[in-house]
């Protein structure tokens, strides 16, 4: 008995060593758990603000819906993939690996720019950089954002990467801090 329990415990801690994919979780777990709040450097909020948490809010309005019908889009902007592949976060990833609480609703959020949150999210791996990073979180390169910010866009801009770091930025006090 006692060694059918071992090889449980054992199968189960190798399961979760070598689980499946990471999963999105959410602008809202990112904020429950760890990026809300003044002494968090009130990450959540300075997102909440901004265009990226409107994204999929403004494919609703008449403006999108002009702009949609320009480059052929037809019916609502808000269910083109078109549309979606830029404006939602985990737009086309498989539906297993997306958590119910990550939703359209949220338009670009956390994990659109940071990776699917589900294996990272721990404070024990949020720590250490490296730990996080093997744990799914990705580096920030000018090609993350360079996926939407492009000329395929039907609304593009000329994008300057050092820019909109600069704009969008929500820094971890405990980091600047230590600068």
């Amino acid at each position: 008995m006692k060694r059918a329990i071992a090889v449980l415990i054992i199968v189960g801690w190798v399961l979760s060593v070598f689980a499946a994919e990471p999963r999105y979780i959410g602008a809202a777990k990112c904020a429950k758990m760890c990026h809300k709040g003044e002494k968090k450097g009130s990450q959540y909020e300075i997102w909440r603000k901004s265009k990226h948490a409107g994204a999929f809010t403004t494919l609703g309005t008449d403006s999108s819906k002009a702009v949609a019908k320009t480059v052929n889009v037809t019916g609502d902007p808000q269910k083109a993939p078109e549309c979606l592949r830029c404006h939602v976060t985990a737009f086309g990833v498989k539906k297993e690996l997306i958590d119910s609480t990550c939703t359209y609703s949220d338009g670009v959020g956390c994990e659109a720019c940071h990776g699917p949150g589900s294996e990272y999210r721990k404070l024990n791996v949020m720590k250490k950089h490296d730990m996080a990073v093997s744990a799914g979180l990705w580096e920030q390169k000018e090609a993350v954002c360079t996926r939407c910010h492009n000329k395929e866009s039907p609304t593009y801009k000329p994008f300057d990467y050092s820019e909109a770091v600069k704009k969008d930025a929500h820094p971890v006090p405990a980091k600047t801090a230590n600068k």
